[in-house]
């Protein structure tokens, strides 16, 4: 993979050009200091060579001989000659040194010169060195130091100019970088100074079509997944969403509720009455009614089964409940007037069954239909349950849940499981947290279950306080390289109470940690409060920790929120997962999802993996990790158990 460069164009090119103007400086005083020091010692032996040559003639003249020693120690000394011996291989005939000098012995410069007119006679002198005594003169050196100062100034100047011209360089170099750090919505348009001028309208032009080219990429992931599992006329799930969420339901362990089904009566008539339009305008009135009926509850599932049905799934509700929500539903349906066609009190009837875990989804639509159809044997708008035996009804009402939560609470909190996420090659990725509760007979409840207990007597913040308290304990006590993911209610992260609380823990706690602890967030509740908890999301994101969004696919969304808060991964729901090798819609859920997160850095990872089967599609489809009971079960984070399970690896 190519590698940005880390200096700027324009700073290359003035290193550059300054290095090479400085290094031609650097020669060119090299160069005249070597001239120089060569003119001199030129200059002083060519005036030794006359010293010696008038000596040479006062040898050679008797007169001149004898008067020697009155007038050569004046010419020597005026000179710089320090030392001065005439010589010859008789010995020594003449000898002449100064007593005090200021240069050092080792500087001074030796010269041998031979008498032409007295053959065998040669002369040693050492001199002082040419400039030896001169310092710098401004102005000896003024027309040198005038030319150092022009090139500065030059340099300068060039320099200058040129991060003038390589602005329009720098510019585009700049948008570059923003476009590769992830900000390319932040420089559709570049500058008009960019330079190359071509280079910057391409990229002006990439940039529009890419945008394009994304949001028509998101618009038709949107339109897969709606088209998939949405009905076009109301908006609700249709008949596959619907199979898929009680079949997984029917899997889990402890889970149970009920099905309900209503049917439209008589609805040949009616669109011959008022036709096609006037049928469906009928069917979204309905649907709006039954939508807003079921808001009371966030894990019920409305789904257009039928073109005259609609089927609900309500979770882990009592009997009781459910036939109090159904008598509730049909009084809200008799306050609308139907269309002339249909009988006023009697054109809606409802079946209804329960279930729990282990139970064949068939067997359950068949009950329901045919409670459904002895409801419309009773001539009246009305419901009807199938008779068959349930299941002690263990729900719990306000005040029983609050009991619970408060003991458990006041005896430490919930106690934390932990399953492990793994990548496609069986690398761990991270660690899981699940909250476990233990009820007043000892047995494990579920986050599934106790969260809307949790919901209705508004312990949100108290457990997500307790949650963040015991992951930060495990991260700190650990060995310092496991990634703990934990889970935080979008309700919670809305309350400034919460949001203070939260950020004063983690700026207390070291980076270190931060960065193995990961917080994740359901995408439903995300996406209906986006706006409000986006604050808090960057927040934690700014301080170190990592976002997760799960439970993705459970309910049909814009995925907008993955550019916008970028989260490290993305996990899909179980009911997209489970006999995904049976599905195809599913797959093509999965492939929309993988679409949608393609040009950022989120990874998708599948959540509820039971057999091989569906790992192995998973991992053909492109998912890039998963979790489950077939890359790892659900196991308690006590010290006990976890002693017990090194010792059973052993």
């Amino acid at each position: 993979m190519r590698k940005v460069a880390g200096m700027k164009l324009t700073n290359r090119l003035v290193a550059f050009v300054t290095l090479i103007v400085v290094c031609a400086m650097f020669v060119l005083f090299i160069g005249g200091a070597v001239s120089f020091r060569k003119l001199g010692t030129d200059f002083l032996s060519h005036y030794l060579g006359k010293v010696v040559a008038e000596i040479d003639h006062a040898i050679a003249n008797p007169t001149s001989n004898e008067n020697i020693g009155l007038w050569l120690p004046q010419l020597l000394k005026a000179s710089d000659v320090v030392e001065l011996e005439i010589s010859s291989k008789t010995g020594m005939l003449y000898r002449y040194e100064q007593v005090q000098t200021a240069v050092k012995p080792l500087e001074l410069i030796e010269n041998h010169y031979d008498l032409p007119s007295n053959p065998g006679f040669y002369i040693k002198i050492r001199s002082v060195p040419p400039y030896a005594d001169f310092a710098y003169s401004i102005g000896a050196m003024s027309s040198l130091s005038l030319a150092v100062l022009i090139i500065v100034l030059a340099l300068t100047w060039g320099i200058k100019w040129l991060r003038i011209q390589l602005l329009g360089a720098e510019l585009l170099e700049h948008r570059g970088r923003l476009i590769l750090a992830g900000r390319a919505e932040d420089v559709q348009t570049g500058d008009d100074r960019e330079w190359p001028s071509t280079a910057s309208i391409a990229l002006d032009q990439m940039l529009v079509e890419l945008r394009d080219a994304r949001q028509e990429r998101s618009r038709f992931d949107t339109f897969i997944r709606t088209n998939t599992f949405l009905d076009k006329l109301t908006g609700a799930a249709n008949r596959v969403m619907f199979d898929n969420r009680l079949q997984t339901l029917l899997q889990d362990k402890g889970a149970q509720g009920a099905v309900l089904m209503l049917r439209i009566g008589d609805w040949e008539s009616l669109t011959q009455e008022v036709g096609k339009s006037g049928a469906d305008e009928w069917v979204k009135e309905v649907g709006n009614v039954l939508s807003n009926a079921v808001q009371r509850f966030p894990d019920a599932v409305l789904a257009r089964y039928y073109d005259t049905e609609f089927a609900l799934l309500l979770t882990h509700q009592s009997a009781k409940d459910t036939r109090l929500f159904a008598n509730q539903m049909m009084k809200s349906l008799a306050r609308l007037s139907p269309p002339e066609p249909l009988e006023e009190d009697n054109w809606a009837h409802m079946g209804m069954t329960f279930f729990s875990t282990g139970e064949r989804r068939g067997r359950l639509m068949e009950e329901v239909d045919m409670a459904k159809r002895s409801a419309v044997l009773q001539g009246s708008n009305g419901w009807h349950a199938f008779k068959k035996d349930v299941a002690a009804d263990d729900a719990r009402g306000s005040v029983r849940w609050r009991t619970l939560l408060t003991r458990v609470f006041e005896s430490g909190g919930p106690e934390l499981y932990r399953q492990v996420v793994k990548d496609v090659h069986g690398e761990l990725l991270h660690t899981e947290l699940l909250a476990r509760i233990k009820d007043e007979n000892g047995l494990i409840i579920k986050a599934s279950r106790f969260l809307n207990g949790v919901e209705l007597v508004g312990m949100n913040t108290t457990l997500d306080r307790n949650v963040v308290t015991k992951t930060l304990h495990q991260l700190r006590n650990g060995d310092g390289r496991e990634v703990l993911s934990l889970n935080i209610c979008a309700e919670s992260l809305r309350q400034r109470a919460f949001q203070r609380w939260l950020r004063d823990v983690l700026l207390q706690t070291p980076r270190s940690v931060l960065n193995r602890m990961q917080v994740e967030i359901s995408e439903g509740p995300l996406v209906q409060h986006f706006d409000a908890v986006r604050p808090t999301l960057r927040m934690i994101r700014a301080l170190g920790c990592a976002l997760v969004v799960d439970q993705a696919g459970r309910s049909v969304v814009s995925t907008h929120y993955v550019k916008d808060i970028q989260p490290k991964y993305i996990k899909l729901h179980r009911s997209l997962i489970r006999d995904i090798h049976q599905r195809p819609e599913n797959q093509l859920y999965v492939r929309s999802m993988l679409g949608a997160c393609e040009p950022t850095s989120t990874e998708v990872l599948a959540v509820g993996v039971e057999s091989e089967h569906e790992w192995n599609v998973l991992m053909q489809l492109g998912v890039q990790g998963g979790q489950g009971r077939f890359l790892g079960a659900e196991l308690s984070s006590s010290p006990a158990t976890l002693k017990r399970q090194r010792w059973r690896k052993k």
